[in-house]
Formats: C-alpha cells, structure tokens, sequence
C-alpha cells in the first residue's frame, strides 16, 4: 500500500466477515487504512484462516487458565509489536478491561447490531422485534468504558418485516455492517 494510511488491527471471535469486509475494502488505492494484524480470543476462530490464507499477519490466545490482565497484556504487545494504530473490534465477543481501553483511548472502534443508544449488548434483534421497533440497524462506535457507550460513528437501518426472527434479521442487518464498517473505518482513518 502507498501513501498516509493507519494500521488497524481487527479483533474477533467467530468467522470474521466484518473483519473480511475490512480487508476488502482496504484493497482499494484511495483506502486510508491497512490491516496489519488480525487477533482473537478463540485459536480456533474461523476468521484467523481466511486472514492467514489472505497472508495477515494473525495472532490468538486464549484466555482460559492466564485471566484476564495476562491475556490483555498479551494482547496489548501483539497489538504493539504490529505497529496497530486503530483496533476495530469485529465481533470480538469479549468485554475489554477499563485499563485496555484506557491504554488504546480513543483508537478503538466496534461495530453493533442495533441503532444505539438502543440494545446495548446481546440479543439486540429480538429485543427490537419484541419491541415492535419498525428498524433496526447496526451502529459503529468509539469503545469507552461503557458498554456500546462511546460516540456513534455512524449507523444504518434495516427493516423490521412482518414474520422477521432475530436470525432472519441479523442476516439482513450483517449486510448492512458489511457495508458500513468500511466506509466509518475508512472516515476513522483518515481523521
């Protein structure tokens, strides 16, 4: 890559096809920003293939048996020893410590499937359809101390349909971060 670009590492757990939305946007020559490291919390997480096959560099541990301030500290110097500028958390299912955040202030950013402040935390599609909610949505944010607490980034609805399941509405709001995360990633990088 060429030019002025931030280093961001992605943080998952699971697939990673926020963190694959990432990568591929960041292929394009105008992008500001450059996956360096992709990191997990699960040495198993399907996502850390696809990035080794995309030749990232990965890196895993888990924290079961080390806790959570070895973990972190771990973390922290993957992070570090990768030159990472930004983290974005991509469906990383782990709540990072007040002194990580601290560390990284105002370098993290997550990507959340409701239109905040509404349904922080989990089981955000069927609490808006048990709501009646006529959206939802997915928002990006800054990661402060407070759960899905720190300042929206930016944010896309999606239809609450008649008949919709939390499982037919995650489908339809996981396009939509698709499509968000990259360009909020992108406006990040280039502040």
């Amino acid at each position: 890559m060429t030019g002025k670009h931030k280093n961001v590492g992605v943080l998952l757990s699971g697939r990673g096809s926020n963190m694959m939305a990432l990568v591929e946007a960041s292929r394009a020559p105008d992008c500001p920003y450059e996956v360096v490291l992709v990191a997990s919390d699960k040495p198993d997480a399907p996502g850390l293939t696809w990035a080794k096959d995309q030749s990232i560099a990965c890196w895993s541990l888990s924290p079961k048996g080390i806790g959570k301030p070895a973990y972190e500290a771990a973390l922290d110097a993957a992070l570090r020893g990768a030159n990472v500028e930004t983290i974005a958390l991509a469906g990383y299912m782990r709540l990072l410590s007040d002194d990580f955040v601290a560390r990284w202030s105002g370098r993290i950013i997550n990507i959340h499937p409701s239109l905040l402040p509404k349904y922080k935390g989990l089981d955000t599609h069927a609490r808006a359809i048990a709501a009646k909610d006529a959206v939802a949505g997915c928002s990006v944010h800054v990661v402060t101390e407070e759960l899905d607490g720190g300042e929206v980034l930016g944010q896309a609805e999606v239809p609450i349909l008649p008949g919709d399941t939390a499982e037919t509405l995650a489908t339809r709001v996981l396009a939509a971060e698709h499509r968000l995360y990259p360009q909020i990633l992108a406006a990040f990088a280039a502040r």
